[in-house]
Formats: C-alpha cells, sequence, structure tokens
C-alpha cells in the first residue's frame, strides 16, 4: 500500500474531492450525452469534425464544456460564438441523463461518511453546480457535501477557468479558510491532479472509476503530474489516512506516532 507522510496527515484540515470518475462513474455517461450537444454544435461552427462519446471522452478529460469548445472553434479556425446557449445545453442534457443513470456507491458513502468525522469535506469540480446537485442526489451523497462546500470550475469563479489552472482549488481553500497545504485533493485525471498540485495541495490519484484497460497509463499520468500516491479504491484510500487521523483525535504526540509507524 502507497504511504503518506504523518506530519501531512497531522495538518490536514480538509479532503477536497473531484467529483466526476472520483465519488461516481459518470464520465462515460456524460459524454454520451455530451457528444450530441458538441456534435451540433461543430455543426453550427461549419466543421465536418464529430466525435463519439468514446472519442470525445479520451479527447477532454478534466476539460469542462466551455474549455472545449472555444478549444474546437480554435482547431476549426473560426472564432468561438457565444458559448453560454451551448453551454446551458449542454449543461441541461448530461445533467438530466446522469440523473438517471447513476445510482448509489457504498464504498464511496462509507468512505466519505468515515473520513468525514475527521476532516471537512469539500468538492472541487470542473462541472457545474446544477450537474453535481443532480449527481449528488442520485449516488445519495448529498448530505455529505452541502451545497456551500461546493466549488466549480466553471459557476464559482468570477471567469470560468478549468482544470488543469489551479484557480479552482485556490478559491476552494480560501473559501474553506485553509491553506493548500491542508487540503487533501483527490482526483482522476491529470488536468485534475495537475491543478490541485500547482495550487499546492497535497494530492492523492484514485482510479476507483478508471477503465481497466486505462489504470496503468492513468496512474503513470497521475505520479508524474506529482501525486503524494495513487490509490486504486476509496477503501484504500481511508485505509491510509485514518490511522494517522485517529492518532491524531486521540491526541498521541506526533514524534510517538511516527516512532510506531517505524516498529
Amino acid at each position: 500500500m502507497p504511504e503518506i507522510p504523518i506530519e501531512l496527515v497531522d495538518r490536514l484540515q480538509a479532503l477536497l474531492c473531484d467529483a466526476d470518475g472520483n465519488l461516481f462513474p459518470s464520465e462515460e455517461p456524460a459524454f454520451v450525452a455530451s457528444a450530441e450537444v458538441t456534435n451540433r454544435y461543430l455543426a453550427a461552427l461549419g466543421s465536418d469534425r464529430r466525435f463519439t462519446a468514446e472519442e470525445l471522452r479520451l479527447a477532454t478529460t478534466g476539460k469542462n464544456f466551455r474549455t472545449t469548445a472555444a478549444d474546437l472553434a480554435t482547431a476549426a479556425g473560426v472564432p468561438a460564438p457565444d458559448l453560454d446557449p451551448w453551454v446551458a445545453e449542454e449543461k441541461q442534457q448530461v445533467t438530466a441523463h446522469l440523473s438517471r443513470v447513476l445510482v448509489p456507491d457504498d464504498e464511496v458513502t462509507v468512505a466519505l461518511s468515515t473520513l468525514g468525522r475527521h476532516l471537512t469535506l469539500a468538492v472541487v469540480s470542473s462541472s457545474a453546480l446544477t450537474r453535481l446537485d443532480g449527481c449528488f442526489t442520485a449516488t445519495g451523497v448529498a448530505e455529505l457535501l452541502p451545497a456551500v462546500r461546493r466549488f466549480s470550475a466553471e459557476d464559482s469563479l468570477g471567469t470560468p477557468t478549468s482544470k488543469p489552472d489551479p484557480a479552482v482549488y485556490l478559491h476552494a481553500c480560501a473559501a474553506l479558510g485553509i491553506a493548500p497545504e491542508q487540503g487533501l485533493a483527490v482526483e482522476d485525471s491529470l488536468p485534475g491532479a495537475l491543478s490541485a498540485v500547482r495550487a499546492g495541495c497535497p494530492t492523492v490519484g484514485n482510479l476507483r472509476f478508471v477503465a481497466p484497460a486505462e489504470r496503468a497509463e492513468r496512474a503513470a499520468q497521475l505520479r508524474e503530474a506529482g501525486v503524494l500516491a495513487v490509490v486504486s479504491s476509496w477503501q484504500e484510500l481511508t485505509a491510509l489516512l485514518l490511522p494517522g487521523l485517529e492518532r491524531r483525535a486521540a491526541g498521541a504526540p506526533l514524534a510517538a506516532a511516527g516512532a510506531g509507524e517505524a516498529r
């Protein structure tokens, strides 16, 4: 099992969770709905390019639709149109689809409930807040992740700024009243991990919902981005953090805790 230094665990105040592909397996179904809107958008640009859902997922994982739409206009060699109507349409279509297909996952719920006894739980996502709300309701974690602790690169910033830019993590830390080094980020994608690491947040890569065929490559990408560890499940992350968090709650001296780990 990977390790996280006890000194780092001792100073943690918050668990900063990416949403899509990390708290629930939303990326694949989301791109089914998003590809339909994306292809209509490309037609409106006059571009002949079209994406299947899987092609779009592989090309844009970790980005929000606004960033993807702007990039596609640049690639087509045309000025980006007013993106607000397209962003709104994509948001509505994807949110409706995810609300229908996502279901609760006991492993995630138990991990959040357990770690939430020791750390403030927050969400730091590229997705829109309405999409997060639909996903959290469908997966049964809305009460664990209340609206006041949800931070969206699409909706929470003065200017929407998608990962890998660190802006959304810096905003979340400021809103929570913590220094970045006090928030442990949990990310499944390369853009997300880069966003957290660049903000100064210690980061763990999570492969729980990454397709098995993509896990080795994703793990290598996450490590190259600078994550402290890569875990395969929320159970593994809980096992990694809980002993140190419980020692801290019991008031065990840091030096003694470290000595105990060494034996």
